[in-house]
């Protein structure tokens, strides 16, 4: 099964630091270089939930973007990207504290360079689903290419995902929420949820049924939620020990997606999702093990 994401791929690295960040000081640190990008960590995921995916983006003519393909291809995610002569591959500072959640200092670099002519229609032939990062949309320069894959895959009769992303960035609900109207699954977190309703709890997400044909919510240690026409369908979270939450969303949206497109049940669905997502911030690392 051919699944399509389009989003951000590149370099992550991971700085676990045990007590506070001094400014203008030293923290001690153990640091890691990662694959990263919200695009990327999805693809993998995705192969390892046993879809195949093809991962369209923009990397750097550099060494970090000859870094990310190789590691891509071999992880056996198709990689549709076009190479940017003129901006470096993406790179992200990823600050872990000592329980497990993540503050990030993000260079989107050639990935804020994706442009229409990027979502290339071949990429889509035989798919089933396109999945969109929601970094995409919510960046000005390459907001029109977001909304061009959109269009690109209903047209071809594919099912659609987004995940909003970063709810520090949705400074315009609506105008995020008129972009991505008429997705089949829209996949914010609780705090998304939040910034895109303006309440507070699960049960918000029933105003999204509007815009998307269903709202599939995470929600940390109280597990996920699945909002659609017949309800809300809930399921908890499985004991793990959280070490490093980057790209957990991106590891749950894997699971679920791919247990949805092969027909599984709702609460089925959310369980895989879920699983996925304990893997995930149980290691260091934003994706799965090679």
């Amino acid at each position: 099964m051919k699944v399509v994401v389009v989003g951000d791929a590149g370099l992550d690295v991971v700085a676990r630091h045990d007590g506070p960040v001094v400014h203008g000081g030293d923290t001690r640190a153990r640091v890691r270089l990662t694959g990263g990008g919200a695009g990327a960590n999805t693809a993998l995921w995705l192969r390892a939930a046993g879809t195949e995916p093809v991962l369209v983006g923009r990397i750097g003519d550099d060494l970090g973007g000859r870094a990310v393909r190789a590691g891509l291809e071999a992880a056996g995610v198709e990689c549709a990207f076009a190479v940017d002569a003129e901006a470096p591959t993406c790179c992200v500072v990823v600050l872990v504290d000592a329980g497990g959640q993540r503050s990030m200092l993000p260079d989107r670099g050639a990935n804020a360079r994706l442009s229409p002519a990027d979502i290339d229609a071949a990429a889509l032939t035989g798919a089933r689903h396109l999945h969109l990062s929601g970094y995409v949309l919510l960046d000005p320069s390459s907001r029109p290419a977001g909304l061009a894959a959109l269009t690109a895959a209903r047209e071809a009769g594919l099912t659609t995902s987004v995940d909003p992303q970063s709810a520090a960035l949705l400074t315009d609900p609506a105008a995020f929420l008129a972009d991505v109207r008429g997705v089949d699954v829209l996949l914010p977190n609780a705090v998304e949820l939040r910034a895109l309703t303006g309440q507070e709890g699960v049960e918000s997400a029933t105003r999204l049924l509007d815009t998307a044909g269903a709202v599939v919510v995470t929600t940390g240690l109280d597990g996920a939620a699945w909002a659609g026409p017949d309800g809300i369908v809930t399921v908890p979270a499985e004991p793990a020990e959280c070490v490093d939450s980057t790209g957990a969303g991106d590891a749950f949206n894997a699971g679920l997606l791919a247990a949805w497109l092969r027909g599984e049940s709702t609460e089925d669905s959310l369980r895989a999702g879920v699983r996925l997502g304990s893997l995930a911030v149980s290691r260091v690392g934003a994706q799965p093990p090679a």
